[in-house]
């Protein structure tokens, strides 16, 4: 066990850190030339594509210094402040953490923010200054920046090029000396904590521990402490860049657990794993339980696919155990489901990887956030959605979540973000310069307000120089109203929004102008209409295609036209009462882009 070290890499958005781990699998030798590839780790389409990691990932690496072999396990993270609950789950299961910072970009928010994490969980921090060899690096201004918010001596500040594989025997020593050897009881029973799942079609779900006491056997019979339920080890094993197979792994190690587990419920992310015979006296302490910022509705297009739905998000939620979700019903789009998401970005990723991975087409309603409704007599009830919210007469006001901000970027962007962030009902709370020309802000901002376009507007207005974190604070008492969509003087849920009452009529105004560009044509008139309660506030008509019937008159009396006419009018009136209107997927995108 005392050569055996757990790390993980902790960084902002786009500072290396996947680079980085190309570059420790390479040099220890566990990836051959052939098998090598950029962003070996990220094995997702979607995280190729974009160039982010959505998901942590865990390989073991093999590691000679000084005649001594060692066993490291290291652990890649996401870098956006979405998936920051991937990696607080990361930092549960590591003695350590590489701090990577980008030397020509210096420290930015989220780089802050897990930081913070992995000091809250007694983690050694190697801070490791990534691209030294650009041409815009600053070594030494952010090396001072290190060492102001660590407060480590400067000499313990590594150098680093990922890229050109400078400084990374370096880094490799110093997690061997620096990073402490996993404690615990070889001869205790066996405890071991669930830090990730994944689901395999053909050998069940496949779930990723760290053994904090005793060891694991193959054959075993295991208990999930949690859930109560009883599997055999099929198969255990480490994680190397394909999975090895092993008959025992022991304390401080990590590996893989195969049982042909095969409902997704039974397994969850931070559970304890002992033995059924001899358990453990208590569960592993996990991480705290996921807080979702952003709720919308997922439907699937068609109305039979709901089941399939249900399995695919089950599936999905093994591997991204930050997404939470309840079924729900909608009058618009039937049965569906209530997620909660992390954010925006998250939102849109989970989307994907549901088209993607299980070839479901499904329809997501306008994102919102938990509100608290109190009524005249004092009960607080909580609204996910605005179909949830209580008649006007029944609630003495409503309450919003404010969060806080903290968003770093250069001097030159204050005025501009100052100005989005007051647009936004923001309230600057403190502004502390980090060096000359970079700048901490730090503001209280309404939940609802940030969750549409607000990080899109912030990184267009700084030219991509700000970085964003924020944290929930409380509940304030604000002026929400819910703003209701009708087509045809019927409502339609699923465009519905709860809003702050000054912005709803600017927003009525704009949906219903682009509802009208979208919405197909009919045969009758389509009245679109924004209301609050049953005052509207905005209304546009999207014109009927209609026949000449009038062609065939040339001529002659003024009555036969007219007679026509006449008659039209009445098949239109019946026709309105009758026909009902398709809404096209777009619509329900629209509200997102209402700006763009």
């Amino acid at each position: 066990m005392k050569n055996i070290r757990n790390f993980c890499i902790i960084a902002h958005i786009d500072h290396g850190k996947s680079t980085l781990a190309d570059r420790l699998l390479q040099f220890t030798g566990t990836v051959s030339e052939r098998e090598m590839q950029d962003q070996l780790l990220d094995d997702m389409d979607l995280e190729r594509e974009r160039g982010i990691t959505i998901k942590s990932h865990a390989i073991q690496m093999s590691y000679s210094n000084n005649g001594e072999e060692y066993i490291l396990n290291l652990i890649d993270t996401p870098g956006h402040v979405d998936f920051s609950y991937e990696v607080s789950r990361s930092i549960a299961a590591c003695e350590g953490a590489l701090l990577i910072v980008d030397a020509s970009q210096g420290i930015e928010a989220q780089t802050i923010s897990n930081l913070y994490l992995a000091i809250e969980n007694d983690l050694e921090i190697i801070p490791v200054l990534n691209k030294i060899d650009l041409p815009g690096a600053m070594p030494e201004e952010v090396t001072d920046q290190i060492v102001d918010l660590i407060g480590c001596p400067q000499e313990d500040v590594l150098r680093a090029s990922a890229k050109e594989g400078i400084g990374i025997d370096n880094i490799l020593e110093a997690i061997v000396k620096r990073i402490p050897a996993p404690k615990g009881n070889l001869d205790a029973p066996l405890q071991a904590m669930i830090f990730d799942s994944v689901f395999n079609s053909y050998r069940g779900i496949e779930v990723y521990f760290r053994v904090f006491n005793g060891s694991i056997r193959k054959g075993a019979l295991v208990k999930f402490v949690n859930t109560g339920k009883t599997y055999h080890a099929d198969e255990i094993g480490v994680l190397k860049l394909k999975q090895e197979p092993k008959n025992t792994i022991s304390v401080g190690n990590v590996g893989y657990l195969i049982s042909g587990i095969k409902i997704a419920s039974e397994v969850k992310v931070g559970d304890t794993i002992t033995n059924a015979d001899n358990p453990c006296g208590e569960a592993v302490k996990g991480f705290e339980d996921v807080k979702p910022m952003v709720f919308a509705g997922i439907y699937p297009v068609e109305t039979n696919e709901y089941e399939e739905l249900r399995n695919s998000m089950e599936k999905l939620q093994l591997n991204d155990a930050s997404l939470v979700w309840e079924p729900e019903t909608s009058v618009a789009l039937g049965f569906g489901f209530r997620c909660g998401f992390l954010g925006m970005l998250h939102m849109d990723i989970v989307q994907e990887r549901l088209e993607r991975e299980f070839g479901m087409t499904v329809i997501t309603t306008v994102p919102s956030v938990k509100f608290h409704a109190v009524s005249t007599d004092g009960r607080i009830r909580d609204i996910n959605a605005p179909s949830e919210m209580p008649e006007p007469n029944t609630i003495s006001h409503m309450e919003e979540p404010f969060i806080r901000a903290q968003i770093i970027t250069k001097s030159e962007y204050i005025g501009p973000i100052i100005t989005l962030c007051i647009d936004k009902r923001g309230i600057v709370r403190n502004q502390m310069y980090l060096t000359s020309d970079r700048v901490e802000l730090t503001f209280e901002l309404p939940l609802s307000e940030i969750v549409f376009d607000f990080y899109d507007k912030l990184k267009t207005i700084s030219r991509g120089y700000a970085s964003l974190d924020y944290e929930m604070i409380d509940y304030r008492k604000s002026n929400m109203v819910k703003l209701d969509i009708m087509l045809n003087g019927e409502k339609v849920d699923a465009l519905s929004a709860i809003m702050h009452r000054d912005k709803a009529y600017e927003w009525g105004k704009k949906l219903c102008e682009k509802l009208r560009k979208l919405l197909p044509r009919q045969m009758f008139d389509i009245a679109i209409q924004a209301s609050i309660g049953t005052k509207v506030i905005a209304r546009e008509s999207v014109k009927a295609l209609r026949k000449n019937v009038i062609a065939k008159c040339y001529g002659g009396d003024i009555t036969r036209k007219r007679k026509l006419l006449e008659k039209q009018k009445k098949g239109k009136k019946r026709m309105r009462q009758v026909g009902n209107v398709e809404i096209p997927q777009e619509a329900f995108m629209a509200v997102l882009q209402l700006d763009t």
